[in-house]
């Protein structure tokens, strides 16, 4: 154990600095990421395991992708029931194109990419806030779309999209409430531990592309989190709630939050990790908690930053379960529409390429 997590604090301390956020730098832009083979990485904590990507998924991701690209709308917006025009889901398809190596206007989905930032960035209000009429409940949206602009900024090193970038982060470090967590509105009032994550992962991105975010922001962010939690390990969706609120999608939602924050050791942590152990797909995986895509798009994450047995029990078991529950038309059905489920069952399967600085657990200078 010990050994695992020396090998996790070299590799999660180089990806999030020696404090999380503390740290400012430039990225040059850089050329579209190549595919890593298996025993690429130098990296222990989440090194590949064997047979990590296999047929089946190429297959799944192949036609996944292809069903999510005939979905974009003529503004790059993604269409279906009442979350038409929202700009949190057409970012989240972004990035699953990314994911598969594809930048602005370069790859085989590099012209949907263009078209998800030219809408992302035709939705940024003067305030910062990243949203469009449609938007119910902005600050999701606005995290997911600032997650975004920090992959795209920090892979292009495109200036309108960094200008766009600093004001998001500014909005989303005025808007942090009294106890550290941000909710649904723009406004520093209420929070929870769901809304909270989107904001921490969006001023990560954005500070892994060299955007300057306060360490004070990022610490009551922190403490905040640990408040949610419950002796379980799971956490609560509010802080204050008391035990006995402990779920599957919030408490991923916590583990990795701490994680992006720069909390990569310690019992909050460990505790958060065997809690999701119960979840693990084939066990109990928590569809019948509903929010079955969101939780997983977070423990996905948890795990494969936790790396060792973690994401060596994990990842092919998730990855499993989304295969078998793919749709024939090539997407997935779930929470909220088939675009959000698709997008997220595609970052999921797409853990392995290690593309995106954000999802791949390294930061500049590792």
């Amino acid at each position: 154990m010990m050994k695992r997590k020396a090998l996790q604090r070299i590799t999660v301390a180089a990806a999030l600095g020696a404090i999380g956020f503390g740290l400012v730098g430039s990225l040059p832009a850089q050329e579209a990421p190549k595919p890593k083979k298996a025993g690429a990485l130098a990296d222990e904590a989440n090194k590949v395991i064997g047979n990590e990507i296999n047929d089946k998924q190429r297959k799944a991701v192949e036609k996944g992708l292809a069903w999510l690209a005939k979905r974009q709308g003529e503004q790059g917006n993604f269409q279906q029931q009442g979350y038409s025009n929202h700009a949190g889901i057409t970012s989240l398809a972004g990035l699953a194109f990314m994911q598969a190596g594809n930048l602005p206007g370069r790859g085989k989905y590099g012209k949907e990419v263009q078209a998800v930032l030219d809408y992302v960035l035709a939705n940024c209000q003067r305030s910062g806030l990243i949203t469009s009429d449609s938007s119910s409940g902005p600050m999701y949206g606005h995290g997911f779309a600032t997650l975004f602009l920090g992959e795209v900024y920090g892979m292009t090193g495109n200036e309108e999209v960094k200008e766009k970038l600093q004001r998001a982060v500014q909005l989303i470090q005025k808007t942090q409430n009294q106890e550290g967590g941000w909710r649904y509105q723009p406004a520093p009032y209420d929070a929870d531990i769901s809304v909270t994550i989107c904001q921490v992962m969006g001023l990560r991105a954005a500070r892994d592309a060299g955007i300057k975010v306060e360490k004070e922001v990022v610490d009551k962010a922190v403490e905040y989190c640990r408040r949610c939690q419950n002796p379980d390990g799971g956490f609560n969706y509010m802080a204050g709630q008391g035990p006995g609120g402990s779920g599957f999608p919030r408490s991923a939602a916590g583990v990795a939050a701490l994680y992006y924050a720069g909390i990569f050791e310690g019992k909050e942590v460990e505790n958060g990790l065997n809690y999701l152990k119960q979840f693990i797909p084939g066990k109990n995986s928590g569809r019948n908690e509903g929010h079955y895509f969101y939780g997983h798009y977070y423990a996905v994450q948890a795990n494969f930053l936790a790396g060792g047995d973690y994401w060596a029990k994990w990842y092919p078991a998730i990855r499993d379960e989304l295969c078998n529950s793919q749709q024939d038309n090539g997407a997935w059905s779930g929470d909220f529409s088939e675009d959000y489920a698709t997008a997220m069952a595609l970052i999921i399967l797409q853990m392995p390429n290690r593309y995106l600085p954000v999802y791949a657990g390294k930061g500049p200078g590792s």
